[in-house]
């Protein structure tokens, strides 16, 4: 067979592309990632925000982050409660900087990546697909090219419904942002649906805001009320960024013979917070592995090893309805500093159970006793038996 070959393709270098495409290269599978804009990174339409479980699947340069352990929740009346879990943290991200790092790691095992080419259909030639406006034959097609996927559309595969609309401004010289926390503002009137944040970056703090679909994402409200707050006037903006963030759940059907979604193409993004980075890497890589699988070892049909793995979404389903209906300042006002609404917000930040959270003058005292243990001459000899 003349014109280029190769075991996968992928199409898109976004995270879980480009994370899976280092995986299956690595596995000995030939790998091409198309990718239509002109180079991974450019024009990036996410925050960035890695979670810790994000953060330790995949090990990142240091320099294109910055740690941030604690979340600064504020009502729509700006009073606001500090959230913190022992070992928990966040990573910013510088993140078409991260998105480069990805690529490079990815060619490094061996994937090619095609810029500037967009997917335009494939027709399938008994076992192998062949691409459309391409010299190009593959094996094993995986769509991971986004909320509007090309890869979905083409093959009739359950497409992205529900939507959270996101935008962002990239701010420099706003020294008043306290870099320890993430910023979280709940107001219906400029982010319904969502909420909006304040996150301080490697290089730059990101300002942004998100609603859901058909509501309007008002980031200059937000920035007038808080500016007495953070003082945005005194920066300048460096940067602008919007993006669609499926709130669905997964699509269906996700799969068909010889193709796949991952990523926001298959909407494995959390319904309740739009977070969806820690489900790219996962699948990313999941799905790479089983693929290589199949193609060279006769392993099962990849989409049967993944159904029993994937999520649900299913009660975090339930609270993108009761986020998108419920009129909430009020109830946030009101609730903001009770008990249940810190347990409640805890739980979605940190994903912990049963574990107390700290307030912020609880963390500094509890770093400072650390500190002075560290510090305090030893009066007794270390014992060298298992105190386990």
């Amino acid at each position: 067979m003349g014109g280029e070959t190769c075991d996968l393709l992928i199409v898109g270098a976004s995270f879980a592309g480009l994370v899976a495409a280092r995986t299956a290269a690595m596995r000995g599978l030939d790998v091409v990632v198309l990718e239509a804009k002109p180079e991974p990174g450019a024009r990036v339409a996410t925050t960035g925000i890695l979670v810790k479980e994000a953060a330790e699947a995949i090990d990142v340069p240091h320099a294109l982050t910055r740690r941030v352990h604690g979340v600064r929740l504020y009502a729509p009346n700006l009073t606001h409660i500090d959230l913190f879990s022992p070992g928990s943290f966040f990573l910013t991200t510088d993140t078409a900087g991260l998105l480069r790092w990805l690529a490079c790691e990815a060619e490094r095992a061996g994937a090619r990546i095609r810029c500037r080419v967009g997917f335009a259909g494939a027709a399938r030639q008994g076992g192998t697909f062949q691409i459309a406006g391409l010299d190009l034959t593959a094996r094993y097609i995986l769509g991971a090219d986004g909320a509007r996927s090309a890869v979905a559309k083409h093959f009739g595969l359950g497409r992205n419904k529900q939507f959270l609309v996101g935008v962002e401004a990239e701010f420099d010289g706003l020294d008043s942002v306290d870099p320890r926390f993430l910023h979280c503002f709940l107001d219906g009137t400029v982010a319904p649906g969502y909420l909006a944040w304040i996150a301080s970056g490697p290089q730059v703090t990101q300002v942004g805001l998100a609603a859901s679909a058909g509501r309007r994402a008002d980031l200059a409200a937000f920035r007038s009320r808080t500016e007495p707050l953070f003082g945005f006037s005194r920066g300048h903006i460096v940067e602008r960024r919007a993006g669609r963030i499926p709130a669905g759940g997964l699509v269906h059907p996700w799969s068909a013979p010889g193709v796949l979604l991952v990523g926001d193409a298959a909407g494995m993004v959390s319904p309740a917070t739009g977070g969806g980075i820690r489900l790219a890497f996962q699948f990313g890589r999941r799905a790479a592995q089983v693929i290589a699988d199949h193609l060279m070892h006769l392993g099962p049909a990849p989409e049967a090893v993944l159904a029993r793995e994937l999520p649900c979404f299913g009660l975090k389903r339930l609270m993108r309805v009761g986020l998108d209906l419920v009129p909430y300042n009020f109830l946030f006002d009101t609730a903001i500093a009770t008990a249940p609404m810190r347990r409640l917000a805890a739980h979605i930040y940190f994903h912990r159970r049963n574990v107390k959270g700290m307030s912020f003058a609880e963390f500094e005292a509890h770093i400072t006793a650390l500190a002075g243990d560290m510090a305090a001459p030893m009066t007794t000899p270390l014992s060298t038996s298992d105190s386990s």
